[in-house]
């Protein structure tokens, strides 16, 4: 059943919600810096048993905030942002339950399966999280790497989220032309992942508040979870609560 999943966003080692789309290596349109650290908001979800929340550090300069959110919830947290395979097995022995990766799978913007299968026999399909954040495109969605700076030729298609399920736990899928407007979800994107994911999938982009929960809910047939950020009253937003978001669960089988 559809859940609210919490997030962390790290930009320039803060805790900050910024507009997805206008991320550049100059820095971002930024809609919440929060005066916490990571870890008061790893601590925050705990305290809650919010399971299965993402870190995601936007950038270099993060490693030190990251750790922190993970030391603080041993196994309760996911973490991506720039994982290799010199690295990805640092943030799961400093607590992630599993790492979420992109841009390492590609070379030149073209999907590389030998990575992927280096990932998987380093880390095991159950400790990862592939995230398929993605833009418009002719084609329907492209994923997007460096910080959905690139455009891939690679689409989001039936096919794909069928090949590439047997390869990890979950997917993980921004949609970065909306994310951070708080203009709404993409409902064709939710519908396409709740009809074709075989496995776990929570998507991230564009939600107010409850009424998105339920259309997601809807949209799924109750199989995506959502991501709430920039509109969630923790981070600045005036939308809906993390409370309300608490509470949602708790009526939906969490």
């Amino acid at each position: 059943m559809t859940q609210f999943r919490p997030c962390i966003d790290l930009h320039a080692g803060k805790v900050k919600q910024i507009v997805g789309g206008s991320l550049t290596d100059a820095g971002a349109t930024t809609n919440f810096v929060s005066a916490q650290g990571a870890d008061y908001f790893a601590n925050l979800y705990r305290q809650h048993g919010l399971q299965g929340g993402h870190v995601i550090g936007l950038g270099p300069g993060n490693e030190e905030q990251a750790k922190l959110a993970l030391n603080s919830w041993p196994k309760g947290l996911q973490y991506g942002g720039g994982i290799n395979l010199e690295n990805a097995k640092s943030y799961l022995d400093a607590g992630a339950s599993h790492v979420i990766v992109t841009s390492f799978l590609f070379s030149g913007g073209v999907f590389s399966l030998e990575k992927l299968n280096q990932m998987v026999k380093l880390v095991g399909a159950e400790h990862l999280v592939l995230d398929l954040s993605c833009r418009r495109t002719d084609q329907g969605w492209n994923i997007a790497t460096d910080r959905w700076q690139t455009v891939t030729g690679t689409a989001i298609t039936p096919a794909l989220l069928e090949q590439l399920a047997s390869q990890c736990s979950e997917f993980l899928v921004h949609a970065a032309d909306v994310e951070g407007l708080q203009q709404g979800i993409d409902e064709a994107l939710v519908s396409l992942l709740g009809k074709h994911s075989p496995i776990a999938a929570t998507y991230a982009g564009g939600a107010t508040g409850l009424d998105d929960l339920e259309k997601v809910k809807t949209l799924s047939n109750g199989r995506v979870d959502l991501t709430i950020g920039s509109a969630l009253d923790i981070f600045g937003g005036s939308h809906v609560t993390l409370a309300q978001c608490i509470a949602w669960n708790q009526a939906n089988g969490q």
